[in-house]
């Protein structure tokens, strides 16, 4: 258990720039942070479109702020002043300006860079289960090298790897519950026997507030995964049942699934990439290593929360009938 030793500075007076903040998880830890007391600098490409932040504090702790992990010089002026730099920035498909290489390396390279320069006492970055420098997977060799970048950058950087992250505004069961709307079939990729820990965002926000709050540069790399390990196929039984629709559900073997990616990453938004299929073949659960070492919500003192208990709450608007059809559980 981690001693969650109190800050110097009251945390009013403290600033936290969040790189990325206004994504899916940004916005979960810019809330986390306002409750604290903490002032927040949510940098991101478009702080015009990002308003939406503001309310989640009260008036003047959270302002929006114009970055991009491309240009460095952004994220100088971003980290002046800053406590602490948490690095939120990833994509999950390599396209154009905004590749792999791009965000996950040099982004990392240049956001450590910059809270070093300002002399930031902090620095988070946030990786994925998965991240390794020999994947065959482009994803996960990328993150790995951004932590890599981020340590080598500022010394004692904090690196947390969430598995598959859920929450009302996720990307996976969102998605498989719209496909289950108008779709005869979900694919099981590989068959789906792979394996997951699904992690609520709320309970990643308290990690990173958590942090934070102890202000120690600790260099460790905490590894976050739900109280559940579940297959690719329990996840969508889950779905299904949540929504209350039959649907059957279809193995695609490994070639199969491949050669499909090949095809859907023709389209402007793939819903499934070759490097995606390459992703699924390792089970993206917390390691023996990370719980031994106490590297998990349990070293942070925080007991994560199951899908159960927060996914039906979001889902219900995929049933037939949305919030008049009678509950899933």
């Amino acid at each position: 258990m981690m001693d969650l030793t109190a800050l110097t500075l009251a945390p009013s007076e403290t600033l936290i720039t969040l790189i990325g903040g206004s994504g899916f998880l940004g916005r979960h830890i810019v809330r986390s942070l306002a409750k604290r007391g903490y002032r927040i600098r949510v940098a991101c490409r478009r702080p015009d479109l990002a308003g939406y932040v503001q309310p989640l504090g009260v008036p003047g702790q959270i302002m929006p702020v114009q970055a991009n992990v491309r240009y460095p010089d952004s994220l100088a002026a971003v980290s002046e002043g800053a406590h602490a730099v948490v690095n939120l920035t990833g994509v999950l498909t390599s396209a154009g300006a905004q590749s792999f290489d791009a965000i996950h390396v040099f982004g990392a390279e240049a956001s450590a860079r910059a809270a070093k320069a300002a002399r930031a006492k902090m620095f988070i970055q946030m990786s994925a289960i998965g991240a390794d420098a020999h994947s065959p997977s482009a994803y996960a060799k990328t993150k790995a090298a951004g932590e890599q970048r981020a340590r080598a950058n500022f010394p004692g950087a904090i690196v947390l790897r969430p598995s598959i992250v859920f929450g009302p505004e996720d990307n996976f069961f969102n998605r498989f519950a719209a496909m289950a709307r108008f779709s005869p079939a979900l694919p099981l990729i590989g068959g789906g026997t792979t394996k997951f820990q699904p992690v609520f965002v709320g309970d990643v926000a308290e990690a990173v507030t958590r942090l934070i709050d102890a202000g120690l540069a600790s260099g460790r790399t905490y590894e976050l995964g739900g109280p559940e390990v579940m297959s690719f196929r329990e996840l969508m039984e889950f779905t299904l049942q949540t929504v209350g629709r039959k649907r059957l559900l279809v193995p695609l073997p490994w070639p199969v699934a491949r050669v499909q990616a090949m095809i859907l990453e023709l389209l402007p938004k793939p819903l499934l990439t070759t490097d995606q299929v390459e992703l699924l073949k390792t089970d993206n659960v917390v390691s023996a290593e990370a719980t031994a070492e106490h590297r998990t919500f349990e070293g942070l003192g925080i007991t994560p929360r199951g899908i159960e208990a927060i996914v039906p709450a979001y889902l219900y608007r995929y049933r037939k009938a949305g919030e008049f059809s009678a509950p899933a559980f």
